[in-house]
């Protein structure tokens, strides 16, 4: 019996437990059925849109970067494309040396190549793709392309690649473009034109590349691929074709910007000239320059030191934000603010033994003996610095700053490339603000003094001075100096002028104007600078300039072959021409040249027979001008359309049309695309 009550307990027991494990069957199957209903009828539209974009992607394709031109339609910095070889870090499945090694075993890696990743690399982010290589010869690329299995990570991309042509050749206008780096990233990610740079990899860095990016960069095209599993690209679904950049015509003359790196040679310094009549900058110097495809590809390591430890300061755009004591060429600026306040008239003579005494100390002239009595056309002419010692005695630095500031002394110009710099026109208040001890507060009467003859605090752009020297010269109409002339739509050709804009009239008398530039013309005729001028068929008007470096002692003279030559005075000029209907007007700085007559003056001339005669000098002129021993014009001058263009040592390559680099560029399978 008790067998059979056993048995009847195990069955009882195993029914339940089946009972139990049906109803988990049911259940689950209830709840699959319930999922499956909420997958496929409650959450159908999103997750078909889901799957939808799982089967495609949404590639970018980077536009064609515009090209930049000189004024007469030289091609200044343009487009080619090429093929990088690129590593994605986080895809790498070895480390990223042992990567590099087994790679250079495939396609030359050279040293250089390795720092500029890896600086690269510091920028960026793991997830994205950084070049190891450029420009591959098709061997290398069909070489890789053999073993690309070996390199998870590691994928060809076609490129196109920016070109300037003409090397350190207006370099400081141009600028050039760079690898986008975090905090650029970030800004870009935050702006309204974040969704135009998908894709994009370098943005303008410097110059017009920079201030115009918006122009050149053009609109970004998106491309609809078709996705394998693997996320391999199947075919093309729907595009909107990239539109490359809007070409941007620069004001220069690129032969005249040649013209004026060539006189200079070695020399360190910056040159300036404008159209005072409409604000368009001519030529735009600043020596020495640097090459900036140096920067294209990301610059190495032992260049970027060069560049960048060099006493030269190649990478300064000295036009721009070098600062400089004016020296004497503020002294026709200075004899205007007199007419204009009263403190002088134009006959009212002084006399000058040689020297002005204030309190103790002695202020020297520039000619021992001095000048003897001195009105305002020969203080000019014969740049007597005893009458404008008495001037800014009489008139005050508050004053002179009243006078100065509306001529653009001191002030920002608006030029349209960023990073120019103010530099110090002086005042009472200047002097307060910036200097944080009280005693250094103080403004001292015998600081009033130098200021006349352009020393002491005084520190200005040459922009600066051009600007002042075409607003004297444009009779007192200020215009706003600019390097674009114009931007020319890509797809409908049609070209916008940048506006010539007026800054202001300033309420100068025309007499008074009148006086000044009749005594600059003295200075080319009669005076410091007439050996330059000899011979020119037309009139200009012009001021030699000397500034000291460092402050020569009372009981010591200044003597240039016992100085170190960085601490020798630095030669100025400023001019116009032709005098009576100008067209041009500029400034100018040699540095530790000397005297503006000998070293500046002779660049200036050559300036106004190229603009005015179309001439173009003799190859012995530029020669002896960069040495300092020529101020007229020797050999035989040319004209200025029988010079050949390009410059034999100019390696220019051949660009492809935008329909052919655009379809070159294309992302494929195996590359993407970009400007760098």
């Amino acid at each position: 019996m008790s067998v059979i009550r056993n048995i009847e307990g195990d069955l009882r027991r195993f029914r339940a437990r089946m009972v139990v494990v049906t109803a988990a069957i049911l259940l689950a199957f209830l709840v699959l059925a319930l999922r499956l209903f909420y997958l496929q009828v409650i959450r159908y539209d999103d997750l078909n849109e889901q799957a939808e974009n799982n089967r495609t992607a949404i590639v970018p394709i980077v536009p064609n970067r515009g090209v930049i031109m000189d004024r007469n339609g030289v091609v200044l910095a343009t487009n080619y494309s090429a093929y990088t070889l690129e590593i994605t870090p986080s895809k790498a499945v070895v480390p990223l040396d042992e990567l590099i090694e087994q790679l250079a075993g495939v396609i030359d890696i050279q040293s250089r190549d390795k720092r500029r990743f890896k600086k690269q690399m510091d920028e960026s982010k793991s997830f994205e793709s950084v070049p190891i290589r450029n420009r591959l010869s098709d061997e290398e690329v069909a070489r890789f392309a053999a073993q690309r299995y070996r390199f998870p990570g590691v994928e060809i991309k076609a490129r196109l690649f920016r070109n300037y042509p003409y090397n350190e050749l207006a370099s400081h206008v141009i600028g050039y473009i760079g690898r986008i780096n975090q905090a650029e990233k970030a800004k870009i990610e935050e702006s309204e034109d974040s969704g135009n740079y998908r894709g994009t990899d370098y943005i303008g860095k410097l110059g017009v590349e920079q201030s115009y990016e918006a122009q050149l960069h053009g609109t970004t095209g998106v491309q609809e691929m078709e996705t394998s599993a693997g996320g391999r690209a199947v075919r093309r679904l729907n595009s909107s074709q990239a539109i490359p950049g809007n070409s941007v015509v620069l004001s220069i003359d690129i032969k005249l910007q040649k013209l004026v790196e060539d006189l200079y040679g070695k020399r360190r310094g910056a040159l300036v000239a404008l159209d005072p009549k409409t604000g368009e900058i001519l030529a735009f110097v600043s020596k020495p320059t640097f090459d900036p495809n140096l920067f294209v590809d990301g610059i190495d390591f032992e260049n970027w030191q060069a560049l960048n430890e060099s006493p030269d300061k190649p990478l300064l755009n000295r036009a721009l934000r070098g600062t400089y004591p004016p020296g004497s060429t503020y002294k026709p600026f200075m004899a205007l603010a007199a007419l204009q306040t009263g403190k002088r008239a134009e006959k009212a003579l002084i006399s000058d033994p040689g020297y002005f005494m204030f309190g103790s100390h002695r202020f020297r002239d520039d000619k021992e003996g001095g000048h003897g009595m001195v009105d305002m056309y020969k203080s000019i002419v014969e740049s007597c610095d005893t009458y404008y010692y008495t001037l800014a005695r009489d008139m005050g630095v508050d004053l002179m700053h009243e006078q100065m500031k509306p001529l653009g002394f001191g002030q920002i110009t608006g030029i349209d490339i960023l990073g120019e710099s103010r530099g110090v026109l002086p005042s009472t208040d200047w002097k307060r603000t910036t200097y944080k001890k009280p005693e250094q507060q103080r403004w001292y009467s015998g600081e009033t003094i130098s200021l006349g003859i352009g020393q002491g605090y005084n520190s200005f752009t040459m922009l600066q001075i051009a600007h002042a020297m075409g607003t004297l010269a444009n009779n007192g109409l200020k215009m706003k100096p600019h390097l674009v002339r114009e931007v020319v739509d890509v797809e409908t050709k049609v070209a916008t002028l940048v506006a010539k804009e007026p800054i202001g009239q300033l309420a100068l008398v025309p007499e008074n104007l009148e006086i000044i530039r009749r005594a600059m013309v003295g200075v080319n005729l009669e005076g410091t600078s007439a050996s330059s001028f000899v011979g020119a068929p037309y009139t200009s008007g012009g001021k030699t300039g000397t500034a000291q470096v460092y402050t020569v002692k009372q009981n010591e003279k200044y003597n240039a072959a016992t100085i170190d030559e960085r601490m020798r005075d630095h030669a100025l000029f400023i001019a116009f021409a032709p005098a009576e209907d100008p067209k041009v007007a500029l400034a100018m700085v040699v540095e530790n040249a000397g005297f503006g007559a000998q070293n500046a003056a002779p660049i200036a001339r050559r300036v106004f027979d190229f603009v005015i005669m179309g001439q173009y000098p003799a190859q012995e002129d530029i020669d002896a001008v960069q040495k300092g021993q020529a101020t007229r014009p020797i050999g035989k001058s040319r004209s200025v359309a029988s010079v050949t263009w390009p410059p034999k040592a100019a390696e220019v390559p051949e660009v492809s049309s935008p329909d052919r680099v655009a379809s070159e560029a294309k992302p494929k399978a195996s590359a993407s695309s970009s400007v760098r």
